[in-house]
């Protein structure tokens, strides 16, 4: 089948990878030429692992294809898949001028009986919206369909070759049927739906397992307090089938592009019908209090931070991404920083991206965990990248003024933490003062 794929961001590049894999022809059409540019010769402007071999093999092969011309890009495509930005406003609701603009671009596009279908994420009515916008600048017949998206940064091939489900929301027949032949090789799971309902799993969705994160850390918040481990806790908690081992890892709070945005336009979504969402609220507060609490473990710990000089290992808002959309390092080191604070900042991958947010003549950008960490007075873990899991703890120690570790991740045992020199303050387990062991 033809396909074509507006946008080239994470979902989009993606996905049209992954349709192109599965043997379509796939053209993703983007207005960045220099984002085109990069993909036409080999290379692929996002970090994710494994995407660049998939790209570079089915361009190859003459499957994947990459433009800047929308018109030649629409007209034969099967298949029309919408996966633009739609960032969240300052209200919290999701702007969807990208969406409105490329449904007005592809309308005089349009071969006959094409499928246009909305990946992005968006608010309940929105692919109606999308099509009485079509529908004022063409006259071919075409279908909408609703189809969102549940990869995740870091394992997004895997997520979209091998989909726990697949949710296509549509009101045709027709329509419903060739999406679910598109996907069948994909899943077993496809559950079609009306329209309304698949725009709001994705969010119903996003919502839970923030509320799960949430729920976690104020478990971890309390189990500090009365001297239980959160990881024992969440450990017996998720044997419980009805309740699941997935998203009960306590920490600093989630971050990155969806979670953050997706609560934040639920609320406004039961506000618009003046529905008081009052436990997604309490979910976001909670995640953004979560992270100020490896400020208080440092002034714990160390007194006033000023002139202190403090290492963070991990910048992103979790591992295998460069992506530092609302990570909660950007919170913790602008904090860090109005604090007096002199940082020595580390990320294997994230680096540049973080720059992008944040200069300041306290930062010393390093390029190695160990080198970050030299005579500090405290390091942060805030990115459980496999590089800070598994390094040398005793040797770290050795490096620093204060050995005193701040473990945001909760991925030491607080014995070996100990054992190697440091004075250990993880999350929702009783601090370890390394003269204690000794």
């Amino acid at each position: 089948m033809n396909i074509t794929v507006i946008g080239t961001g994470y979902v989009g590049l993606v996905s049209g990878t992954c349709y192109a894999e599965l043997g379509h022809h796939v053209t993703c059409v983007d207005k960045d030429s220099s984002k085109i540019q990069v993909l036409n010769e080999g290379g692929v402007p996002i970090y994710e692992p494994g995407l660049a071999e998939v790209v570079e093999r089915n361009i190859r092969a003459g499957r994947l294809h990459f433009t800047t011309d929308l018109s030649s890009g629409v007209q034969a495509a099967d298949f029309v898949i919408l996966a633009v930005g739609t960032p969240s406003m300052p209200s919290g609701e999701a702007n969807l001028s990208f969406i409105e603009e490329a449904a007005i671009e592809i309308a005089p596009c349009l071969k006959r009986d094409a499928i246009v279908a909305i990946k992005s994420t968006v608010p309940v009515g929105t692919n109606e919206r999308v099509r009485k916008v079509i529908l004022q600048h063409t006259k071919q017949p075409f279908y909408t369909v609703s189809l969102p998206e549940f990869l995740r940064e870091g394992t997004a091939l895997q997520d979209t070759i091998h989909p726990d489900r697949i949710i296509i929301g549509a009101e045709s027949e027709p329509a419903a049927a060739l999406m679910t032949e598109l996907h069948k090789p994909l899943a077993t799971q496809i559950i079609v739906t009306d329209i309304r309902s698949a725009e709001m799993i994705k969010y119903a969705s996003n919502a839970f397992l923030a509320t799960k994160i949430s729920f976690i850390n104020e478990i971890a918040n309390i189990c500090e307090k009365v001297g239980a481990d959160v990881n024992e806790v969440a450990k017996g908690m998720g044997l419980d089938k009805r309740i699941g081992p997935s998203f009960l890892q306590a920490g600093i709070g989630y971050g990155g592009s969806c979670f953050p945005k997706d609560t934040d336009a639920l609320i406004q979504i039961a506000g618009n019908v003046e529905y008081d969402f009052k436990l997604l609220k309490s979910v976001v507060e909670v995640n953004q209090m979560q992270r100020w609490g490896v400020i208080d473990k440092l002034s714990h710990a160390l007194g006033s931070l000023k002139d202190k000089r403090i290492a963070i290992w991990g910048l992103s808002f979790k591992p295998g991404t460069d992506d530092v959309r609302e990570a909660p390092s950007l919170q913790i080191v602008n904090r860090l920083l109005e604090m007096g604070a002199s940082l020595r900042l580390y990320d294997p991958i994230a680096m540049h991206n973080f720059s992008q947010h944040i200069t300041h003549p306290n930062i010393a950008w390093c390029q190695s965990a160990m080198e970050a960490v030299k005579q500090c007075d405290a390091v942060c873990l805030l990115t459980e990248w496999d590089e800070f899991v598994h390094i040398d703890l005793s040797k770290a120690s050795q490096q620093m003024n204060h050995p005193v570790l701040i473990d945001g991740r909760n991925v030491y045992r607080s014995q070996t933490a100990v054992q190697a020199g440091f004075d250990y303050y993880p999350v929702g387990r009783s601090y370890s003062k390394s003269e204690v062991i000794r």
